[in-house]
């Protein structure tokens, strides 16, 4: 693929954290945590983006990332098009290159790409013009950037350093993307440990994280965490036989009130929605006071406001 950097090694595209180095990804985060104001607050809203055309390309299902992106783009003042799958030259046998090359003819400053299949940002940054930045809003498996670097936000802004931290993430490890793009943020940031807590169906190969401690037993993984995030089980996996259905699955690896309680007492609880209530988190726990659920896509929004910004700057100055 296209290089994420120029030459000057600044960030032109966005397409995975795994090679972002330590002071990008914490001026990353510093840059997204000026745009968080108190709740009740007005949001954070300047110009920097007026001018300039973002264009979502959602070729998967979404709700609460693409809503995210569209605000963080008209926060800086952009112009903002969506594309509806289920309407898209895609959906009706044009090649996705064409389309993209059809929208740049546009004047599209930034495309934001969300996809099932493998490669497809790498591929898009490939075929882009110079001027014109890559956005990864969900890739396969694989990756989700702005997920990760909301997630490590978020625990930053609770637990500080995260040297000395324990992070737990449970659920379904296996075909998480964002497990994998915390992952990376997470080891960059010298996070003090990561458990994976998975069944054996549904967990990774361990070479996919290193660094981490892949473990099958919800109590070992949260017992003394500072963080427990809880994925999406995907019900269809369930009824597929790849793990156990959603009420062994609770019974055996859901979050519970009793599980949390083996975590550190400021411990936060985290999950990337949209969440299965009463499947791998109790309802309780995702309401309770140690949540911070509803602040990561608070974060989320800022987040992507600072990634905007900051590949705007490295095409335009």
């Amino acid at each position: 693929m296209a290089s994420q950097f120029d030459a000057q090694g600044r960030l032109r595209h966005l397409v995975t954290l795994k090679d972002v180095p330590r002071a990008q990804l914490v001026a990353l985060l510093d840059r997204a945590e000026s745009y968080l104001t108190p709740p009740g607050a007005k949001p954070a809203s300047n110009d920097t983006l007026a001018g300039r055309t973002i264009a979502n390309l959602f070729f998967e299902p979404s709700t609460r990332t693409r809503a995210s992106f569209e605000l963080a783009a008209r926060r800086l003042g952009a112009e903002v098009l969506s594309l509806d799958v289920s309407t898209s030259s895609r959906a009706k046998g044009e090649s996705l290159l064409d389309t993209i090359y059809t929208l740049q003819a546009m004047q599209i400053d930034i495309f934001v790409i969300r996809d099932a299949q493998s490669g497809v940002p790498a591929y898009i940054c490939d075929h882009v013009a110079p001027h014109v930045a890559v956005l990864n809003a969900g890739e396969s498996h694989l990756n989700h950037p702005t997920q990760g670097l909301l997630d490590v936000l978020t625990m930053r802004r609770h637990l500080g350093d995260l040297a000395d931290k324990v992070v737990t993430i449970a659920g379904d490890i296996q075909h998480s993307r964002v497990a994998r793009s915390a992952h990376h943020a997470l080891m960059t940031l010298g996070v003090g440990e990561l458990r994976l807590v998975a069944p054996p169906t549904l967990a990774p190969d361990a070479s996919e994280f290193p660094g981490a401690t892949l473990l099958d037993s919800i109590e070992d993984g949260v017992r003394g965490a500072d963080v427990v995030m809880c994925l999406r089980i995907q019900r269809e996996r369930m009824e597929q036989g790849h793990g156990p259905d959603a009420a062994e699955f609770h019974r055996q690896f859901g979050l519970t009130p009793e599980r949390l309680a083996l975590a550190q007492p400021h411990a936060i609880v985290m999950h990337p929605g949209p969440m299965n209530r009463e499947v791998e988190i109790a309802g309780s726990v995702a309401d309770a006071p140690q949540s911070v659920i509803t602040e990561q896509v608070t974060n989320g929004v800022a987040v992507r406001m600072a990634v905007m910004q900051t590949v705007m700057e490295t095409l335009h100055g």
